[in-house]
């Protein structure tokens, strides 16, 4: 039966050297892990295996963190060898282990850093890692929650909270960084102090998708300023529900929260974003295939509908654009009507990507119309050549040893191949657009009803209507 324990025996052997590993060498043993595992033949025996994973799984995480800092340490001195100045000797390294780690930039830096962390200044968190004793979160918890302190502070507590590792094994994350903080609070209170003030500077508003076609609008904010607001959309929710409302507490304080807002008398009444891309059999009701809304992804037919819907009922302003697609699903044209980014190709980059950076894994909102083969290098300002990116991954590929080329081919979506530094080579494609439809026989009562609208109201739709005509357009 297997323990729980990592206390290493004082009699054990010394283990023979190991030859180095590459990676086919391990995913072939990859391979042969998922069969061995399978083969498990009782539930003690898949339970003692489940333990000696998850201690393989942080292992795993601890040796990526040497890679990653191996990784950083010789680019970084490439870099030098080449004559870049120091501020720039690192630009395109957190990308390539994304890409690698096959995760968004962001979340690669924020491992490279801990990574770096924890070689140079906490080696016994860094031991418990390599060991199993600590997951890779409880690691980010503790590395995060001393981030203000003075270096022999941070040094101290890593001894105290990883340094005993059978006491570590028996903490969560959550009371990890629950003692980390509490530590750095007794043990440096100067700087937590600084450091909350800076956090104050840091206030902000952000927003995610949610499951449902729901979404999460966070405010980052000062604690007083958060319960203040709370405290004034519970006490709006307690009068609604005082004089009658029949919607419950959290419904009505979430659409104040709309309301007080953006100024609508309702929270319903939400105009439709030009950034919201639906088919024609979608928006007429004759299927059921999903429309994209910029900022959230993929939503139901039904949404879609209600969203044009609701806007054309409550009378708001809206534009129509039509959108070509080819049989493959790719945006090859549009109208140039109501433009409203500088140019009428930039609005077309930002449908054909989805509005999400064309990078592979990385789901940041598209900042730069980006050229694919740099101008300078020949590449020319034409669709096939050009990508939406946000702006960390268009400055990366600025960096020393970076390629990219774009092609649209027929019959296909747009592809852009990077190439990195170490030869690497990362093709994106294009999302498709909804399906096209073919002309129905007969109107149907929804389309009717929209062309009614439409016409009596003389109003113009808030949304990318995908078209599909007869005719062929060429890329």
């Amino acid at each position: 039966m297997f323990e729980s324990s990592i206390t290493p025996d004082p009699e054990q052997a010394t283990p023979a050297p190991v030859a180095p590993l590459d990676a086919t060498a391990v995913a072939a043993w990859t391979g042969a892990l998922i069969e061995a595992v399978r083969g498990a033949e009782d539930d003690s025996q898949r339970i003692d295996l489940t333990n000696a994973l998850e201690k393989l799984k942080r292992v795993i995480g601890a040796a990526q963190t040497d890679l990653a800092v191996d990784f950083d340490t010789s680019q970084r001195a490439k870099a030098e060898a080449q004559g870049v100045g120091k501020r720039m000797q690192g630009r395109g390294i957190d990308t390539q282990l994304g890409l690698a780690r096959m995760e968004s930039p962001n979340r690669a830096t924020k491992h490279l850093s801990m990574a770096k962390i924890l070689h140079k200044e906490m080696p016994h968190a860094l031991a418990a890692f390599r060991s199993g004793a600590i997951s890779e979160y409880g690691v980010m918890l503790l590395v995060k929650k001393t981030a203000c302190v003075e270096l022999e502070v941070r040094q101290q507590i890593d001894e105290e909270i990883a340094g005993d590792l059978e006491a570590l094994m028996k903490m969560s994350d959550k009371q990890i960084g629950n003692e980390a903080s509490k530590r750095a609070g007794q043990l440096d209170p100067a700087s937590v102090a600084r450091a909350r003030a800076k956090a104050e500077q840091d206030r902000r508003v952000t927003i995610r998708p949610a499951p449902d076609t729901m979404s999460y609008l966070t405010g980052h904010l000062p604690v007083a300023q958060g319960v203040a607001v709370f405290a004034a959309l519970t006490k709006a929710a307690d009068s609604a529900i005082h004089a009658g409302d029949e919607r419950t507490r959290s419904q009505i304080m979430a659409d104040t929260f709309v309301e007080r807002i953006t100024g609508q008398a309702t929270a319903p009444d939400v105009p439709v974003a030009i950034n919201l891309v639906v088919s024609d059999k979608t928006l007429l009701g004759t299927s059921t295939d999903a429309a994209h809304l910029d900022g959230a992804g993929a939503i139901p037919a039904d949404l879609a509908r209600n969203l044009v819907a609701n806007s054309l009922e409550a009378d708001l302003q809206t534009w129509l654009r039509k959108v070509y697609a080819g049989p493959h699903g790719g945006l090859v044209a549009m109208d140039s009507l109501a433009r409203i980014v500088p140019t009428g190709l930039a609005r077309l980059l930002r449908i054909r990507d989805g509005g999400i950076c064309r990078n592979l894994w990385c789901d940041a909102p598209i900042r730069h119309n980006d050229h694919a083969q740099a101008v300078c290098d020949g590449g020319e300002t034409t669709e096939p050549n050009l990508q939406g990116t946000c702006e960390a991954c268009n400055y990366a590929k600025e960096a020393p040893g970076w390629s990219a080329s774009g092609e649209h081919p027929p019959d296909q979506r747009h592809q852009v191949t990077t190439t990195t530094p170490t030869g690497h080579r990362y093709t994106s494609t294009a999302p498709p657009l909804p399906e096209p439809a073919r002309p129905p026989a007969q109107p149907s009562p929804l389309a009717a009803h929209f062309s009614e609208l439409i016409t009596a109201r003389r109003r113009r739709l808030t949304i990318e209507l995908h078209h599909a005509p007869e005719i062929e357009y060429a890329a």
